[in-house]
Order: structure tokens, then C-alpha cells, then sequence
């Protein structure tokens, strides 16, 4: 399937960033609140861990799992959990390859119909695919920025884009917002135009594909993304526009 190519490939552009970095770069602040570029690693090899044990229905040890009982929430769980494991690049480096390869093996494997439990609402591994690669994709801006390392946008972000696009519901009722139609008419890195939402809705947000899926990783803000929100309901989606759930 598509989705797990293209997760794949995105692992493989990532892990090239990583086999290049320094010492000094792994210990340097990302743009992950409190979080070094290593613990970003830690993170996503945590959650890759997950989404293994999750689709092959095998429990996280109790040691992993303790930390977060008590949260408050999806983030503060995730900080705990990195406080709880925190190490060096030459543990948690590994550690993410072999995290990686394990999730896409067992999201290769799963049953394309069932659902596993992840963040708010269970997921089919095509789905959950497609929240990995909007994680790492987001997290991967975390860590080239700071360090000034090209991570320049790929036509992948179609599915972050129908992610993000299909996720608005959920975003309009979080917000304490009744959901509305709205379409989405994107540019993507390569000229192509991506039509997401029904074609008659009243309401559009339109412009580059790349701000669209920034502004949903909450890595721009909407009123400097030059995304254009129009309609009774486009510059609320635009304002509650999110590529995950939790």
C-alpha cells in the first residue's frame, strides 16, 4: 500500500538526517518545548514502540507504562514517559531503527479492517500509518530547524493533508465548535492541485499544501501561513486545523 511506502521512505530521509549529526547536535534544544534533539528521538522510538504493541495487541511493559497514569493529559504523558527514559544517542538512536522497522513490519501485517487502540479513537493501520508519518514529519521540523539542515517538503504530504483535512470534525467539536462542510484546495510541493471535502461546501481554505500541514502540526500560526480561509466556517476550521487527535 501507498502509505506505508511513503512512510517508509520518510523514515529512511529522517534516519539520513540522524546519521549525520554531531555530538554537540544531539543535545541541542529542539523546537519541542523542554526537549533535546535526542529526547524528540526517544519520543518517536517510544511511540513506534507503541504502535507495535498496539496492532499485535502486546501490552508495554509496566515500567513504561507506569508514568503515565496519573496525566493530565496526551502531552504530558509523552514528556513523562521521555523524563522516565531519557539516554544518550547511542541507546536511543538504535533504539528508534529498530522501532521503526518493527512498526511498519506490523502495520504491513495487520488486518487492513481492524482497529487498534491509539490516542482518542482506534485507528486502521492505513490511518495510523498516516498519523506516523505526520508525527515524524512534524518532529523532524523540531529538529532540522534549530539546526539549520535542508528538510525541504515532498509530495508525502498528501497524506498528511487528507489527515489533517480529515480530522477537522473532530478539531470543530474540541473547539466547542458544531462542524461544517469545508473543502480544502491545496498546492502541493510538485504544482498539483489537492482537492480534499465536497466540492459544493460554502466554505474553503486554499493556498500552499506545506503552510496547510504546518498549521496543523501547530508549527505556523495560521495568520502567517498565507492560506487563504474563506466562507461562514473556513477561518474557524483554519484556526482549529489539527493533523493528529488527542
Amino acid at each position: 500500500m501507498e502509505i506505508f511506502d511513503d512512510l517508509e521512505a520518510e523514515y529512511d530521509r529522517l534516519d539520513q538526517v540522524f546519521a549525520g549529526l554531531s555530538a554537540a547536535d544531539w543535545v541541542r534544544p529542539s523546537q519541542a518545548a523542554g526537549w533535546s534533539v535526542v529526547d524528540v528521538l526517544l519520543h518517536l522510538a517510544q511511540t513506534e514502540e507503541a504502535v507495535v504493541a498496539t496492532v499485535t495487541g502486546t501490552p508495554l511493559q509496566a515500567e513504561v507504562a507506569a508514568p503515565n497514569q496519573d496525566a493530565a493529559g496526551v502531552d504530558e504523558a509523552m514528556d513523562r514517559w521521555v523524563a522516565a527514559e531519557r539516554a544518550g544517542p547511542e541507546l536511543v538512536y538504535p533504539r528508534w531503527q529498530a522501532a521503526r522497522r518493527a512498526s511498519v513490519a506490523a502495520l504491513r501485517a495487520a488486518d487492513p479492517q481492524r482497529v487498534s487502540p491509539w490516542a482518542s479513537a482506534p485507528l486502521r493501520p492505513a490511518t495510523l500509518a498516516t498519523t506516523r508519518l505526520a508525527e515524524h514529519w512534524a518532529h523532524a521540523l523540531d529538529i532540522t530547524g534549530p539546526l539549520a539542515i535542508p528538510y525541504p517538503d515532498t509530495v508525502r504530504l498528501r497524506h498528511i493533508a487528507w489527515l489533517a483535512h480529515r480530522s477537522l470534525p473532530y478539531a470543530f467539536t474540541l473547539a466547542g465548535v458544531r462542524p461544517a462542510p469545508v473543502r480544502a484546495e491545496l498546492t502541493g510541493p510538485d504544482g498539483a492541485t489537492w482537492r480534499f471535502g465536497p466540492d459544493d461546501a460554502d466554505s474553503v481554505i486554499s493556498g500552499p499544501a506545506g503552510a496547510f500541514c504546518r498549521v496543523g502540526a501547530q508549527r505556523l500560526a495560521a495568520r502567517d501561513s498565507g492560506l487563504t480561509a474563506t466562507g461562514p466556517h473556513g477561518p474557524t476550521a483554519l484556526r482549529v486545523l489539527r493533523n493528529y487527535a488527542a
